[in-house]
């Protein structure tokens, strides 16, 4: 994941980790889960605007059938990929409306907090742990029926 993006020395948040010593959800922890989110969502625009740049410069012309299969290939996962970030972004931005509308850093489920270490891991994350384990447990049997 991307990194909490470029800060000096002076900033407070250097070096900052959320611990559960303090109040939860903080001012404090929600800024840092907020440039969190930004950071990682800048990384990912990031990416995506240099795949629309590679796209431009580089258009498949392999005279060869099977170069160009090959390389239809790679930009057929490459856009995949970007696809997958573009729905992250999305859920990048709905966690970040939860910061703003004061839900975020608890279970959408159970109304539970979320462990800092998930959110901190997983910042999009909407469940706690359990929650989550019980919905995909759900989701399974549904599928497998």
């Amino acid at each position: 994941m991307a990194s909490d993006g470029p800060q000096s020395a002076s900033d407070p948040a250097v070096g900052y980790r959320p611990s559960p010593d303090e109040e939860f959800m903080s001012s404090r922890q929600l800024s840092y889960f907020r440039r969190k989110l930004l950071a990682w969502k800048d990384d990912l625009i990031r990416e995506s605007g240099n795949t629309l740049e590679a796209l431009k410069a580089e258009p498949l012309r392999e005279p060869d059938l099977t170069d160009r299969a090959s390389s239809e290939t790679d930009w057929g996962i490459e856009l995949r990929t970007r696809d997958r970030q573009r729905k992250l972004i999305s859920k990048i931005d709905s966690a970040l409306r939860r910061i703003e509308a004061g839900e975020y850093g608890w279970c959408e489920v159970s109304g539970e907090p979320i462990s800092l270490a998930r959110l901190d891991a997983r910042p999009i994350a909407t469940m706690t742990t359990d929650a989550q384990e019980r919905h995909e447990r759900a989701e399974k049997v549904s599928r497998d029926e």
